[in-house]
């Protein structure tokens, strides 16, 4: 049964907010939706009341403050079903990545989640999705088999090939995902950690670091990290046996020093999130020169991830990222002027969905060819751009905003 809230009623504030602190929306009437009638419902609504139309379930995907919009949080529909057999899960539009690690895990299967176990696993999905599997598996986006749909016009739809290959990284404007189906992958135990050692040879394990990765195999993904508390964290998960796992990673933990905290060790995948990097300022790049690795490792002030992408991330099932760079480097700051520069220098200007602070940046998340075709696919389902919030994508019919 449909709840709706409007300023000043209780429950307005609870659903209205995102986990950004720094937005503060004020939409014009808040939907708690429990069923796809629900949504269907919200939908028609929006249009009969000429609302902007917004869907929020975890909140770690909004960007942008929705005032005056109607705004769909999906948060109660949490189902997930796991069909072992097929190695197949199916979730409901609300469901986050602990209710699929929960449900996977007794089969000794894995979803492709993310860094954190709190993150919304539709959203997520949507924008390409990165997890320490990708390396191994490809991105969450390229599992997905299946989408259930309501489009711009309330129809509940299952996702034709070519809508499907649009929601396979390119986000939420094509229409609400009611249920989504994905591949589950045979993980059960992984070598996995965050070691944190002081920064002082940062420049020797990022110089050692670029040359490295091309001798790891896809089941290792790492990512060095430059902290605010003048440290270095390299993170890893290892998808193997935990002694090869350790052998493989001696060499890059020898470069960094004495061990200040932390540990890597064999646990079970679902207990293996390491977190992330806020993402104010994202690039890829396809090696660490120098003048890069000098410019970062004297950011002040600033949290620095170097991760490696290169691997089965490079297929390509949809229109997710930029294939063919193998790092990337993220910033939770605007960069000082010379970092800006190194950057500019080495970096491709692309980024991520997933990653994107920036609406007006969305077409930079995907190849110009890609772009194309997500307009003009979004011209087929959404002709009078109805889904425009957040990383919204123009129909090919109307003029380009990002």
């Amino acid at each position: 049964m449909t709840t709706t809230f409007r300023p000043g009623e209780p429950g307005y504030d609870e659903f209205r907010r995102p986990l950004n602190p720094a937005l503060d929306p004020r939409p014009a009437v808040v939907v708690r939706g429990h069923s796809t009638a629900d949504v269907q419902a919200a939908v028609r609504l929006a249009r009969e009341q000429r609302l902007p139309f917004a869907v929020q379930a975890t909140g770690h995907g909004t960007h942008v403050a929705h005032d005056g919009a109607l705004l769909l949080n999906t948060g109660a529909m949490t189902s997930v079903l796991v069909d072992p057999d097929r190695r197949v899960a199916r979730v409901a539009p609300g469901a986050r990545w602990r209710d699929v690690l929960k449900a996977a895990a007794p089969f000794g299967l894995a979803p492709l989640s993310g860094s954190s176990p709190d993150v919304g696993v539709t959203g997520y999905t949507l924008g390409g999705g990165l997890g320490w599997l990708a390396r191994a598996y490809g991105l969450a986006a390229d599992s997905v088999l299946r989408a259930q749909v309501v489009t711009a016009d309330g129809v509940l739809r299952t996702a034709t090939p070519d809508l499907l290959w649009a929601l396979r990284g390119g986000g939420g404007s094509f229409g609400v995902v009611t249920a989504l189906e994905f591949r589950l992958h045979p993980v059960s135990t992984v070598y996995a950690g965050a070691v944190t050692f002081d920064r002082t040879r940062a420049a020797d394990v990022l110089t050692f670091y670029r040359h490295w990765i091309d001798s790891i195999p896809d089941e290792l993904s790492t990512a060095v990290v430059l902290t605010r508390d003048n440290t270095l964290t390299i993170k890893s998960l290892y998808a193997g046996d935990p002694t090869e796992g350790r052998r493989l990673l001696a060499p890059l933990l020898a470069q960094a020093g004495p061990v200040r905290s932390g540990t890597m060790s064999a646990l079970p995948y679902a207990e293996a999130a390491m977190g992330g990097t806020s993402a104010r300022t994202f690039d890829q790049v396809s090696t660490l020169d120098d003048s890069l690795i000098a410019a970062l490792i004297t950011e002040p002030d600033t949290t620095v991830e170097i991760r490696h992408w290169a691997g089965r991330t490079s297929q390509d099932t949809g229109p997710a990222a930029h294939r063919a760079h193998p790092l990337s480097v993220i910033l939770d700051r605007v960069p000082t002027p010379m970092t800006a520069a190194a950057l500019a220098a080495s970096g491709h200007g692309t980024s991520f969905l997933n990653f994107l602070a920036d609406p007006t940046r969305t077409a930079t998340a995907f190849t110009p060819a890609n772009w194309a075709t997500l307009r003009r696919i979004k011209a087929t389902y959404d002709p009078t751009n109805f889904f425009t919030t957040g990383h919204a994508i123009p129909p090919a019919t109307l003029a380009a905003t990002a």
